[in-house]
């Protein structure tokens, strides 16, 4: 029973985002170990006897011929103008997938995290420059703009709410927000010299990923060739690397899998399984990657060696400096130093912060359902972790030889930021857990209006020991009736199971309000469930004439069936089903209860029904204990 109870607790995490989500939260919270790893082992090399070792791995040359052709850079450039390029071209697909169809598709979400992340960034910069309001030190204004998200994720979940997916969803939407402004401002602030054919170049490359898209081109080569392209051009052209990144991935599409290729590669996969023939094994694959988008496929491919391998290259290559011979006593006692320590720690606490209460206040937006203030204010102390973009702008901002003092006191108030601002935050966390009561920062998981027979559509018997609730649309592609999960489920428990649906008629789907509504008008006269299935079966004919047609089909009385379409019952029914479905935390469909718990993560009808034996076993057991 313990492992059960560990089990649904490590679900409770993560279930509550869209599966890119859930996987980016885990790829980024386990990767943060591996980062402090890489810095430690940085500093402890470059501060000990083997320092000279240290600094002649990193300048060691690597250089690509082919023909006349050649590149060639130290590894240390290679790390940050090659590898790094993939890390910010992961940046640049998420930023691009979340907002066509993650939590930035609704822009009215966006408007709170983005006024906090501007203030996250002016607010950092401004305290930054009191203490450095001139000369060369001043440059690195910039070193302080930035958030680590791979050690922000990692550190909420060492020092945050026990389930905090909702706060992580608003800190990772300012991130992004964070991310796009820091390249930015590395691409134009931080660029010496531009020559204008191989930019020229890399702008024609981007136009062309841009292309593909319009296009539809499916395959992920072409992408990746044009990629390289751009990236070649870029570091050729004297703008940094990691703008070619970010540009490239918000060029990649991304789109939600269409239920009609969903069929497509079912099919051939269902041919092939009879037949396993070469030809046939090429179509299924070629299928099931038509089914995921380019920008998909290319995300699951880099984020795992993106969070353990450049990332931590990048912290072991860029951390180590040497901090004998009073190094660190000269940083401790520098104003470059504490300008980065006071614009991390305190700018982005009072910036992000800020931010996020004046456009509440301002009625611009609202926090996220079960964020609180406390919650803001710790995640705002933990966005004070600039580490890997900080390190990447000290190395830009002070590269003259003659600044190598300036570069270390900066590095080491990035280092003693990361320290500070997770101190910080978990402060603020235990503060607003043991004073405000403000603990999880998450969705709901309960069923807020337990299932009333008298008004809820049930199939199988009132009182079968087991329910499942299902929250629908009737235009949803992967709704349960549209999937056959439903039947599977009910042919495994026959009459022990009752299955409740209820509506949640999404804003992308035109017709599905209407179609609600004609389910409940068929329901007045008895035929609730044939107008269910039907729909399901017609989800693209769901204009009035269509449903009208239904209703005529299913031998209902047309005018009684049109008069009830139209009754405020029927609208008021629907719009309960909406607000259960809002104060339960559902935010999408399909979205099913077993019991009362809400189902988080997969729900295909093999999930579904061990969720709902696991629930049956649990019941069983509790009447035994009574």
């Amino acid at each position: 029973m313990a492992d059960r109870t560990e089990s649904r607790r490590d679900e409770d995490l993560t279930g509550q985002a869209g599966p890119s989500l859930r996987h980016f939260i885990r790829t980024e919270s386990a990767s943060a170990g591996l980062l402090v790893v890489a810095t430690v082992v940085a500093l402890l090399w470059a501060s000990s006897p083997w320092s000279h070792a240290y600094e002649e791995l990193w300048h060691t040359s690597l250089r690509f011929t082919l023909g006349e052709a050649s590149l060639g850079m130290d590894l240390h450039h290679w790390v940050n103008d090659g590898l790094m390029v993939v890390f910010f071209l992961v940046v640049g697909l998420e930023v691009r997938r979340e907002l066509a169809v993650g939590e930035l598709t609704d822009r009215r979400r966006t408007v709170v995290p983005l006024v906090a992340g501007v203030g996250g960034m002016l607010a950092p910069a401004l305290l930054y420059l009191v203490l450095n309001p001139s000369g060369a030190a001043a440059h690195g204004w910039g070193v302080v703009i930035g958030t680590d998200t791979a050690f922000l994720l990692g550190m909420l979940v060492l020092v945050g709410p026990r389930v905090s997916t909702q706060l992580r969803i608003f800190l990772l939407t300012l991130t992004v927000i964070d991310d796009i402004v820091a390249v930015s401002i590395i691409g134009v602030a931080y660029t010496d010299g531009i020559d204008a054919v191989p930019l020229a170049i890399a702008a024609a490359g981007l136009a062309a990923i841009a292309l593909l898209d319009r296009i539809g081109v499916w395959r992920a080569s072409p992408y990746v060739t044009l990629i390289v392209i751009v990236w070649l051009a870029t570091v050729a052209s004297g703008l940094h690397a990691s703008i070619a990144g970010m540009l490239a991935g918000l060029l990649v599409p991304a789109a939600e899998p269409s239920r009609a290729r969903v069929e497509a590669a079912a099919v051939v996969f269902r041919a092939f399984r009879q037949s396993p023939l070469p030809r046939l094994q090429r179509e299924a694959r070629e299928q099931l990657d038509r089914t995921i988008s380019v920008n998909e496929r290319l995300q699951e491919s880099l984020h795992v060696p993106t969070g353990f391998v450049v990332v931590p290259l990048f912290a072991l290559a860029n951390a180590g400096i040497d901090l004998r011979g009073g190094v660190l006593a000269d940083a401790l006692a520098s104003p470059v130093t504490w300008g980065v320590v006071l614009g991390l720690v305190l700018g982005k606490l009072l910036g992000i912060g800020g931010g996020a209460f004046l456009a509440v206040r301002l009625g611009l937006g609202r926090l996220p359902q079960g964020v609180r203030g406390g919650h803001v204010l710790g995640g705002a102390a933990l966005s004070g972790i600039g580490f890997t973009v900080s390190l990447l702008i000290v190395g830009l901002a002070f590269d003259d030889p003659a600044e190598a003092a300036l570069r270390d006191e900066a590095v080491v108030g990035v280092l003693l930021s990361v320290v500070i601002a997770s101190a910080l935050g978990w402060l603020i966390f235990v503060g607003a857990a043991r004073m405000l009561g403000q603990r999880d920062a998450a969705l709901p998981t309960r069923l807020s209006d337990p299932v009333d027979p008298a008004r809820d559509h049930l199939r199988g018997p009132a009182d079968a020991p087991v329910t499942l609730v299902e929250y629908l649309d009737f235009e949803c592609p992967f709704c349960a009736r549209a999937t056959g999960a439903a039947r599977e489920v009910r042919q495994h428990f026959g009459d022990r199971l009752r299955y409740v649906a209820r509506h949640l008629p999404l804003e992308v789907h035109p017709h599905a309000e209407l179609a609600a509504l004609a389910a409940e008008a068929a329901g007045r006269q008895g035929r609730f469930w044939e107008m269910h299935d039907h729909l399901f079966t017609r989800q693209d004919q769901l204009e009035l004439e269509d449903l009208v047609g239904y209703a005529a089909e299913l031998g209902l009385d047309p005018e009684q069936f049109l008069r009830d379409l139209q009754d405020e019952e029927l609208a008021h029914h629907v719009a309960r089903d909406m607000a259960s479905a809002a104060a339960s935390g559902v935010r999408g469909t399909p979205t099913f209860f077993v019991g009362e718990e809400r189902v988080q993560g997969r729900y295909d009808a093999r999930t579904l029904i061990e969720a709902l034996e696991r629930s049956a076993a649990d019941r069983a057991g509790a009447r035994t204990a009574r």
